[in-house]
């Protein structure tokens, strides 16, 4: 398993404090690879949390960290600052982090989150309060919250996958990152520039316009939509004097989506508005070719994954495909009825026949994981996933089940670039599988009877005797172990009976930070969503 693999496991399971299945799993891989620095280190880490002799977790940490440079000494140092008086280390502690900072480009930006958080505490067990005041005024945000992620989030603008950069992936394409909840890509051309997407915002258009504006002068003639999601449109009144070009179930597709729910928060800016007008020029109803420039752009049209009205972009003198949302986790947005297991897989098949060098989906997070290398391997991995589940739902097992299964499927040893595409992408591929092949009443009794928030606040009041006593103690007890999600329904539920009672309020705020930690890797929506409700602000670390 690669490093960043391996490292992103285990952050994983920190932020979900499954503490002893991490022990278990990195003491085994640090006896099965005994040459690994970093199932050592990680071994160490699981083994100091877990409150066990803490030399013994001391030597594991020492010994990684003598043995290689890098990720050793960011856990060692992470790690040192969490215990109590840093373990009578925080010289240690401090050299390590410093390191850290130093070499900061060999790691992944949102690591400097947790790198500040944890100086702050080395430097407070060093007796340097000037010194913790000021890694804390560097972190980022105002929370204790362990985040590893480069997550850039307030209600003004929403969420952002990192600091906003626009980065040339192939000769004359641009993509903007960071300027939006989604990406949105720059051609230059001969005559000038056609955009791909147009963002959530203008502002945000804007912003990557004037950057883009260090590159070429040149105006943007045309603008190319992937499909009509309101973070794909919502910036169009930045082109002025482009034709619009989309496929052509996009007005059927739009006239969806203003009918669906309000998303969730943070994945809009504060005052836009989902039900966004737009009308294309040019509908694209086949696959077609556009020639702007002397650069050729292949229009294919695609009817599923995330959307009916996709519209893959292909440049065939650099083979660079944009893809925009066809691989989104949820097979559609997860407050929206579309997308298809079907609709992905026949995707796939024609991304794939492209033969392409590049792909350039329409979120950070994507493009950085669903590469080329991984579509052949999730394909297959994701089918034999889409038949457990059918058979599942045959066989009457509830939602719940099928996602317990954790299903791995054997394939992904042999394309290990799909890992991580497949873990991301699984439990929403399970969710939207089993809605299209069930009806609204289940096998398990959901959704025979239909109970508002209210009435169960009223049912678990009884309960528990009428007082927030026992909404407190249950919830405390589920963060415990390890059932933040669940723990948060029956504190809200107790705040519905008792909304003064600061005790449930605080304890809210404690579980939506610990949900936000467990979704920051695998779960951008979840992570938004959970973000939006504590009014977490999230800043790039200094």
């Amino acid at each position: 398993m690669p490093d960043r693999l391996t490292a992103l496991l285990a952050v994983q399971l920190l932020s979900e404090r499954r503490d002893r299945e991490g022990l278990e799993h990195f003491s085994a891989l640090s006896a099965e690879r005994p040459g690994s620095a970093l199932a050592r280190s990680l071994a160490g880490v699981f083994r100091a949390r877990l409150h066990g002799p803490v030399e013994e977790a001391l030597a594991d940490l020492d010994d990684a960290a003598e043995r290689e440079l890098g990720l050793p000494h960011y856990f060692r140092g992470t790690t040192l600052a969490a215990l109590p008086g840093c373990a009578g280390r925080a010289g240690t502690a401090i050299a390590d982090l410093e390191f850290v900072l130093a070499v900061r480009d060999q790691f992944p930006a949102g690591f400097l989150h947790a790198v500040q958080w944890a100086l702050a505490r080395a430097y407070e067990c060093a007796g340097r309060p000037q010194d913790a005041l000021e890694a804390r005024r560097r972190v980022g945000h105002d929370r204790d919250v362990a985040l590893a992620t480069d997550y850039v989030a307030d209600a003004e603008h929403g969420i952002r996958f990192g600091p906003p950069r626009l980065v040339e992936r192939a000769p004359g394409v641009h993509l903007a990152q960071g300027y939006d909840f989604a990406d949105f890509g720059f051609v230059v051309t001969g005559d000038g520039v056609v955009a791909i997407d147009a963002g959530s915002d203008p502002r945000h258009v804007e912003a990557a316009l004037r950057d883009l504006r260090e590159v070429t002068d040149q105006p943007v003639t045309h603008v190319i939509l992937t499909h009509a999601h309101f973070d794909h449109v919502g910036g169009l009144d930045a082109f002025t004097d482009a034709q619009v070009i989309a496929q052509a179930r996009f007005p059927e597709e739009l006239r969806s989506q203003a009918g669906s729910p309000p998303p969730f928060p943070y994945l809009l800016p504060r005052g836009r508005d989902h039900r966004k007008q737009a009308v294309p020029d040019r509908l694209v109803g086949s696959a077609e070719t556009l020639t702007v420039g002397g650069v050729e752009f292949g229009l294919i049209p695609i009817s599923g994954g995330e959307s009916a009205d996709g519209l893959v972009v292909h440049l065939p003198a650099t083979g660079v495909v944009f893809v925009g949302d066809m691989c989104m986790p949820y097979l559609g947005a997860p407050f929206v009825a579309e997308g298809s297991a079907e609709g992905l897989f026949e995707a796939i098949r024609t991304v794939g026949d492209l033969r392409p060098n590049l792909l350039l989906h329409g979120h950070t997070g994507l493009t950085d994981n669903f590469t080329v290398e991984a579509l052949p391997g999730l394909s297959a991995a994701l089918r034999e996933l889409h038949a457990v589940v059918l058979a599942g739902v045959a066989d009457g097992r509830p939602l719940v089940d099928l996602l317990e299964l954790d299903h791995l499927p054997e394939v992904l040893r042999d394309h290990p670039a799909a890992i991580t595409p497949y873990l991301v992408m699984r439990d929403g591929f399970v969710q939207r599988v089993n809605r299209q092949a069930t009806g609204y009443w289940r096998a398990d009794g959901t959704g025979v009877e239909h109970f508002s928030t209210a009435e169960w606040a009223v049912a678990l009041d009884l309960l528990g005797g009428g007082g927030p006593d026992a909404f407190a103690k249950t919830g405390e007890e589920l963060l415990s172990r390890g059932d933040p999600a669940l723990a948060l329904r029956i504190v809200e539920s107790g705040l519905l009976r008792h909304p003064r009672e600061p005790a449930l309020a605080a304890l809210r705020q404690r579980l939506l930070l610990a949900l936000v930690e467990r979704n920051q890797f695998l779960d951008p929506f979840k992570f938004a969503y959970y973000a939006g409700l504590a009014g977490l602000t999230l800043a790039p670390a200094g």
